[in-house]
């Protein structure tokens, strides 16, 4: 079963996705503490795509890693929004990363079904 959840946020222009995910407490896993040394924070890229900052080589290279990588997917920690809207997408592996990082919230959600 998958919940669709939207989030509304605003962040200063080079606020990374990640920042402002975790800002509205979102489900976006970041394994690694944001340090582009994991694929956890991976994200579709919905709108807003070409606002974001430039994807550099070490993000290429740990993408190269994730699941079900598309034309529009982002590392959440890389990626830093300007002054345009982004609408992201977190990934289903983010999300699975999220809940191994927080056992105490998967327990919740299993006790909730």
């Amino acid at each position: 079963m998958e919940f669709l959840v939207e989030f509304e946020i605003e962040v200063p222009a080079g606020t990374s996705i990640l920042q402002a995910a975790k800002k509205a407490h979102a489900q976006v896993g970041f394994a690694c503490g944001g340090v582009c040394a994991c694929s956890t924070c991976h994200v579709y890229v919905k709108e807003g795509f070409d606002s974001l900052s430039e994807q550099q080589e070490n993000e290429e290279d740990i993408l190269d890693k994730a699941f079900d990588v598309r034309h529009n997917s982002r590392l959440g920690c890389q990626s830093k929004l300007a002054d345009e809207d982004v609408v992201v997408e977190i990934t289903r592996e983010s999300r699975q990363a999220w809940l191994d990082e927080h056992p105490e919230e998967r327990a919740k959600l299993k006790q909730a079904r």
